[in-house]
């Protein structure tokens, strides 16, 4: 309650202010004047009090100044009427009372005013930095893959093993790399006031994972009593505002789990820049709170323990991709002009934005950006916000811009199958062999999984669709491979250089050109090469010795970038 008392006695000051003026200046008897404006301020002081309870109100210079204007609005003049019931207020009383009421306006004016001002400074508190594209899947690397809302359907369907599942609905998913493997995690919340009543802690938390299909929803008990869904003081952002009442929280609190399987709430917060409530988002923290005992620490983003991944939350983050798109040359430039604007679109699986591991297991959020001008489906690039660290990475370069935006992909894919009313979900820009590639969730009407889709972001012609992330990706690798139109691989790491001897060759032709596949002896992988991309291979014969930059695919076959034939280039 210490916060909800301290946020309610500085609202009551302007009132107070006015009252200490009244009992000055007034020809009234003071001591009376002073009694019944010391009532009213209990008074005043007790509805308050309960209407913060609830509201939560930051203890901010904006939020008070308004909370002190209409308190003293409403019980100043109730304050005169008390002191002269049915006769007009003494001149020498009203004139400084609305003075002030006055200030307290112009006041309110000059913080707005201020605080848009201010978005200039938001917009270079962000740490940013410029790429030209992210680096190539290689190999080993997967696109997370499952949806969250069919995740959340899911378990959704295992709620049964739940002790009394009647009592609870499915809490926010998030997503987390736990022992190697990146999953959602979902607390169960309680789903209605007399559910808490009657429960008073939660049973646990779901898991499962995000990068594969077939996988079950894995039931961990671990009783909670402070969450999201709690009433009173054990509602989370309750027990954060009572101690830290002067940082406003950003979104909801989401759960995330150390490596002994212990739940914890975490809560991004942060305070406001100068007299605004803008972020600085050079001062951001983190609140972890233990749901089952309350207890809380606050740390830096980037200091947090080692097993939070999303110190940062979502709804900061997209906030970070506006003020970074539309306040890029300031908030006039925003209005007139817009040069350089970039607007986020919203189709990310949380709140605007979309979570994503790198091959370091740091998890990013991504949201590609678009022009503010109607009717235009590309995008101008994407960024990557370090989840963390909050520092945005840009990526404008000639490969990422005038691609088709996610709008476009998902568009894509409902029109594929539109006697099924398939739809597309948490489209995710990815660098596959130097090209652009939206990778698609494909769900029916109903949350289940149906679909990947890999298209081509330059090419609304190119995507292929297939029931498996991997066989997906090798697919469309194998695709643009046989389109010659499309570049090779441009990340070295992702190549292997092969030599042998020809075991078997074969010519075929397709709409694309001719395609030669090979064999090595004493190596069962099928190599094959686009020939209009290596005029000679189409002389290949078996005995010749070779040696090819080529990248393996998972199903026992491998495209060739690059190569050289012995007997063909000596």
């Amino acid at each position: 309650m210490i916060g909800v008392i301290i946020a309610t006695l500085l609202s009551m000051i302007l009132f107070m202010v006015g009252v200490i003026i009244t009992v000055t200046v007034s020809k009234l008897n003071a001591s009376r004047l002073f009694k019944q404006g010391l009532i009213l301020f209990i008074v005043g002081f007790v509805i308050t009090a309960i209407v913060y309870y609830f509201v939560m109100p930051t203890i901010t210079v904006p939020n008070m100044l308004i909370a002190n204007t209409i308190i003293a609005i409403v019980l100043i003049p109730l304050y005169l009427y008390m002191i002269q019931p049915g006769e007009k207020a003494e001149t020498s009383v009203l004139r400084p009372v609305i003075s002030i009421l006055g200030l307290a306006v112009i006041a309110i004016v000059v913080v707005m005013i201020v605080s848009i001002t201010s978005l200039d400074e938001a917009h270079d508190s962000i740490s940013t930095a410029e790429q030209e594209e992210a680096k190539p899947l290689s190999k080993e690397e997967t696109p997370i893959t499952v949806a969250p809302e069919f995740a959340r359907n899911k378990i959704q369907k295992a709620m049964s093993v739940v002790p009394n599942p009647q009592f609870y609905d499915l809490g926010k998913l998030q997503v987390q790399q736990l022992k190697g493997e990146v999953v959602y995690v979902a607390p169960v919340e309680f789903s209605g006031f007399w559910k808490f009543v009657r429960g008073k802690e939660t049973a646990g938390y779901f898991t499962i994972s995000a990068t594969n299909v077939n996988a079950q929803p894995q039931f961990h008990e671990s009783s909670m009593q402070y969450t999201n869904s709690s009433y009173f003081h054990k509602y989370v952002n309750r027990v954060i505002y009572n101690k830290y009442p002067q940082y406003i929280q950003s979104g909801e609190a989401q759960i995330e789990v150390d490596e002994d399987g212990k739940p914890w709430y975490v809560q991004t917060v942060y305070r406001p820049m100068h007299i605004t409530n803008k972020p600085d988002m050079q001062q951001l923290r983190v609140v972890v709170i233990d749901p089952q005992s309350g207890e809380m620490d606050m740390y830096k983003t980037s200091d947090a323990p080692e097993f939070i991944e999303g110190s940062i939350s979502s709804e900061l983050a997209t906030l970070e991709n506006k003020y970074f798109g539309k306040y890029i040359h300031g908030w006039l430039n925003s209005i007139f002009g817009k040069r350089d604007v970039k607007i986020p679109n919203e189709s990310g699986s949380e709140t605007g934005v979309t979570p994503m591991f790198d091959e370091n297991g740091d998890m990013y959020y991504f949201t590609d950006l678009t022009s503010p001008k109607e009717n235009i489906d590309s995008a101008l690039g994407y960024t990557l916000i370090h989840a963390r660290t909050g520092e945005l990475t840009y990526f404008g370069g000639q490969k990422n811009s005038a691609i088709m935006d996610s709008e476009g992909a998902k568009q894509i894919v409902n029109k594929e199958y539109p006697e099924k009313n398939w739809k597309g979900y948490m489209p995710v820009l990815y660098n596959i062999d130097g090209n652009p590639t939206w990778v698609v969730n494909v769900l029916d009407p109903n949350g289940l999984h149906k679909q990947f889709a890999y298209i081509k972001a330059n090419d609304s012609d190119f995507a292929v669709f297939g029931d498996t992330a991997r066989a997906t990706l090798d697919a469309y690798r194998m695709a643009l491979l046989q389109n010659p139109g499309n570049v090779g691989a441009t990340d070295e790491a992702t190549l292997e250089t092969r030599s042998g001897e020809v075991n078997r060759v074969l010519v075929t032709s397709t709409e694309q050109g001719q395609m030669v596949q090979f064999l090595l002896t004493n190596d069962q992988t099928i190599y094959t090469v686009n020939a209009s991309k290596a005029p000679l291979s189409i002389f290949l014969e078996k005995g010749d010795t070779i040696t090819a930059q080529v990248q393996l695919l998972d199903n026992g076959t491998a495209t060739v970038e690059e190569i050289q034939i012995k007997s063909l280039t000596e």
